[in-house]
């Protein structure tokens, strides 16, 4: 009778059978470390025994489903390091789970309030997905919970004040989230707590004297933040240094924390400066006012106006009215829709001027469209190159956001690969990649600010009236500070395109491009996404590839290549071959392995040119 099946760190691939389910008697089950793909089966429900399910460090993906929920005698339940998504099953609050661990992967939608009803829960581990909402008053429930990390998320809100009755937790940590507000003096009262990390979110006020109460403290980190007023120095914070408080201007206290010191002024004033004080404080209040009404005035006359953001110097209007955006567009009617995309709509518009421009209207009521918005003007207002999509002009008030861009008559390269009614030859394809390599280039290593796009895919790519190609969709690119080599995101990419690390870890950086650059570059001859239903149990359009280079390319490339009647076809399948293997040394699984874009330009170029020789073309 097998009550134990550990088939951990193996190198299993393919997909977890359905006949699992029929090992009735089992108890644990560890498959963690291994590369299996594709869903939890639903027959897991019938391990009415399983006690402990390990899959943690596959590439699993899909929901987390609902029949786990069934299994009522698991306790430790670790799913971390896949590529789960969706939102966190409800139903797992009716659990006695005592060990839950989903971190790393791209959960989605807000925490289940059923989650803080798990009385018996010890570890609680849901950091690194884009978990948003609130941090709800009931964790106080969790009377026994030892580590919660919802870090790395898109948590908003306040750390409530209930927290502090949980007397059992020793590691806590919300950092990488959208907290606002205080720090709870109340979190006093998480008297066995040894690690506190709630780094890189929008708290402010001071840091509670109280917390030097908390005996077992061994580190904290508040760093990040807004923080202000005098750093407690009793307690556990005699032991803390510098890396604890980093950016929080507002802070003071000990040399050694690299923090200002603070001011001891006189606490003695006279009656004289008070009484000037009193005077001069209400005028003060009626300037302010006054200024205010001015400025609101002024600003409800310009509200629906665009917004400069710098861009004067595009040699384009930068005040394009809202009503302007309204009327050429129609009213935004749908026989002027380009398309659509999780962050709003792109509409046609033709300006007073008869210019024919693309306006991308972001929906204002999701977070997350907002900050695209924000991050499409830093990233794009600024940039100049060829193969880039260009900002016109932005309109933005209280009720509207757009970008006014460049219109490119010939849209997407998805669907001139993908439409029956086109077909790109050889050269065609070709020219396009070395633009979007160049484009590439250009963000990676032309400009003061580096910039990683994330979200390299042929949809965000446009071809204007000569086939030019240029980059477009700029809402998950990520700056990198300078000497920066990766950050961490939780942001979603597009699965298919995402590079390994992107999707396990949030690690981003040139490399992450490089990888997406390499899967377009493989679609684009072979004519197969990467989410071909074709590629099942193990195989993906990189393998695909890879097997089939340099002898048998013939077998996948893409058809319509070869009945374009090309006589010279086998002398150039050499150099699809070269474009292949450029391709398969962007999509190496180590990142620092990878090509660089410089070179990949230049070595895609050297292969246009042989081509151009062999097929009697300049262009």
């Amino acid at each position: 009778m097998l009550i134990q099946l550990d088939l951990s760190l193996n190198k299993l691939n393919g997909a977890i059978p359905d006949v699992i389910g029929n090992l009735k008697n089992l108890l644990d089950l560890a498959l963690h470390g291994n590369d299996l793909i594709g869903l939890i089966p639903d027959t897991v429900s019938n391990l009415h025994n399983l006690q402990s399910l390990i899959l943690n460090n596959n590439r699993l993906q899909g929901s987390i489903i609902n029949e786990l929920c069934q299994l009522k005698n698991l306790s430790k339940l670790n799913l971390a390091n896949n590529m789960f998504s969706g939102a966190i099953p409800k139903c797992l609050g009716n659990t006695s789970l005592q060990q839950l661990d989903f971190s790393s992967n791209i959960l989605i939608s807000h925490i289940p309030s059923s989650l803080w009803s798990l009385k018996d829960i010890l570890v609680l581990d849901i950091s690194s997905n884009a978990l948003s909402g609130i941090i709800s008053p009931e964790v106080s429930n969790l009377r026994a919970i030892t580590l919660l990390n919802l870090s790395r998320n898109q948590i908003s809100g306040s750390i409530p004040t209930t927290m502090g009755g949980l007397i059992t937790l020793q590691s806590l940590s919300l950092a990488h989230n959208k907290l606002q507000g205080s720090i709870p003096g109340s979190l006093r009262g998480m008297i066995s707590i040894e690690s506190i990390d709630l780094s890189h979110n929008y708290l402010s006020g001071v840091i509670p004297k109280s917390l030097e109460s908390l005996l077992y403290l061994k580190s904290i980190n508040l760093s990040y933040n807004l923080l202000d007023g005098e750093i407690p120095n009793g307690g556990p914070f005699q032991n803390f240094t510098a890396q604890s408080f980093m950016m929080n201007k507002g802070l003071c206290g000990k040399s050694q924390l690299q923090v200002q010191p603070c001011r001891r002024g006189n606490k003695h004033i006279s009656n004289k400066v008070m009484l000037v004080i009193k005077c001069l404080v209400p005028i003060m209040v009626v300037i302010l006012v006054v200024i205010g009404i001015v400025f609101l005035k002024h600003n409800r006359d310009d509200g629906n106006y665009a917004t400069k953001r710098d861009l004067t110097n595009l040699g384009a209007p930068t005040r394009i009215s809202y009503y302007e955006l309204l009327h050429g567009t129609n009213g935004f009617d749908e026989s002027n829709l380009l398309g659509s995309g999780s962050f709003g709509s792109v509409y046609k518009a033709i300006l007073p001027n008869e210019k024919i421009v693309a306006v991308k209207v972001f929906n204002i009521d999701m977070e997350e469209a907002l900050r695209s918005f924000d991050i499409e003007c830093l990233a794009l207002c600024n940039l100049r190159h060829r193969n880039l999509v260009k900002i016109i002009s932005c309109c933005s008030n209280d009720a509207f956001k757009s970008l006014v861009m460049e219109f490119m008559s010939n849209g997407s390269l998805d669907r001139w690969l993908y439409s029956h009614n086109y077909c790109l030859d050889i050269l065609q394809r070709l020219n396009i990649m070395v633009d979007v390599a160049a484009a590439l280039e250009y963000l990676h290593h032309g400009t003061s600010t580096p910039i990683v796009h994330c979200d390299i895919k042929p949809s965000n790519v446009l071809l204007d009236e000569d086939m030019v190609a240029h980059v477009s969709d700029f809402g998950v690119a990520k700056l990198l500070g300078e000497g920066q080599l990766e950050i961490y995101t939780k942001t979603l990419a597009t699965v298919g395109y995402m590079a390994p690390e992107y999707g396990s870890k949030g690690v981003v950086s040139f490399k992450g491009d490089v990888y997406s650059y390499g899967i377009m570059l493989m679609e684009m001859f072979t004519r197969k996404k990467p989410t071909d239903e074709m590629f099942v149990e193990g195989l993906d359009l990189k393998d695909w590839v890879s097997k089939s280079t340099p002898h048998s390319i013939i077998n996948i490339l893409d058809a319509n290549l070869l009945h374009k009647g090309n006589p010279n076809i086998s002398n150039i399948l050499p150099h699809i071959s070269s474009i292949f293997e450029l391709a398969l040394s962007c999509c190496t699984k180590v990142p620092e392995a990878r090509i660089m874009m410089t070179d990949v330009v230049v070595s895609l170029k050297k292969i246009r040119s042989y081509l151009r020789k062999m097929l009697g073309r300049r262009h």
